[in-house]
């Protein structure tokens, strides 16, 4: 499992995403992985799962120690105060005494930005997550996040897929040595299909999920598809046994469209163009 490292952390690279894994599906899926080579999972608070991720991980027999956890604190638990019982309450569900990585799920702008990440900081400090980052912010959102934070973060958790444009806010994590983690890679399911990944995935004898991935990996993305299905969960981790050229590369950057962006809840920021 290949690692990335931003601020103090090292995350392995790819994870699982489990947002709508419910119940033994998820457990099942979990453990799955994690015996298939996984050593990052990805829950949160609102995916209503993570119970089921803590027992997927203690099924799979793999240590605690080894496998990199994540989840995250929903927009309207910022507060200070709330925050803490957020986490708590997380913990308490996944039977863990901490995780690996806290994360603001969404910003929120009635909630100082300042006093939210003071929260985080406490709670790192109390042991109950080793790193720090955010999800879905904006340029601006992380230039006041890293101008305020007391403690290192680590990741911006956005949406990235060939589809959609996310250089400005890529490069701004970059800036400030935070690592980009991918949701959505596969565009809930709009990559298989596409003409050019099609292609490219013939040529490699790949998928075109793989390619899309594969174009994640090679720009030091950590990408974190969604699976319900064990069959796929060794297809995502192969992934690098094969390298896309500089043009291919292009090519698939080229896709990207004013329309790509696939997740738009009411609750988002104003996105930069």
């Amino acid at each position: 499992m290949q690692t990335i490292e931003a601020n103090g952390a090292r995350i392995p690279t790819p994870g699982l995403g489990t947002m709508t894994l419910k119940e033994s599906v998820c457990i099942d899926i979990v453990s799955a992985a994690l015996r298939s080579g996984y050593r990052h999972l990805d829950t949160a608070q609102m995916y209503g799962n993570e119970r089921e991720v803590g027992e997927g991980m203690r099924a799979s027999g793999i240590r605690r120690e080894d496998v990199f956890l994540t989840t995250k604190v929903w927009h309207n638990r910022l507060a200070p105060g709330d925050l803490e019982r957020s986490v708590d309450e997380s913990l308490a569900r996944l039977q863990l005494p901490s995780v690996d990585l806290l994360l603001i799920h969404w910003p929120n702008a009635a909630i100082p930005l300042k006093d939210t990440l003071g929260a985080l900081a406490k709670v790192k400090r109390a042991g109950l997550t080793r790193h720090i980052g955010v999800a879905n912010f904006t340029v601006a959102l992380i230039e006041e996040a890293v101008r305020v934070a007391e403690e290192p973060l680590v990741t911006n958790q956005i949406e990235v897929h060939p589809f959609i444009d996310q250089a400005k806010v890529i490069a701004a994590c970059r800036r400030h040595g935070l690592s980009v983690t991918a949701y959505c890679p596969i565009a809930r399911g709009k990559v298989p299909g596409n003409p050019v990944l099609e292609s490219m995935a013939k040529t490699h004898g790949k998928s075109a999920g793989q390619v899309a991935l594969r174009w994640l990996v090679q720009q030091g993305i950590i990408p974190i598809p969604r699976t319900g299905k064990t069959e796929r969960l060794k297809e995502n981790l192969a992934v690098f046994d094969f390298a896309l050229s500089d043009a291919e590369m292009a090519e698939i950057s080229a896709l990207k469209r004013p329309d790509g962006r696939v997740v738009k809840p009411a609750h988002a920021p104003k996105w930069d163009d």
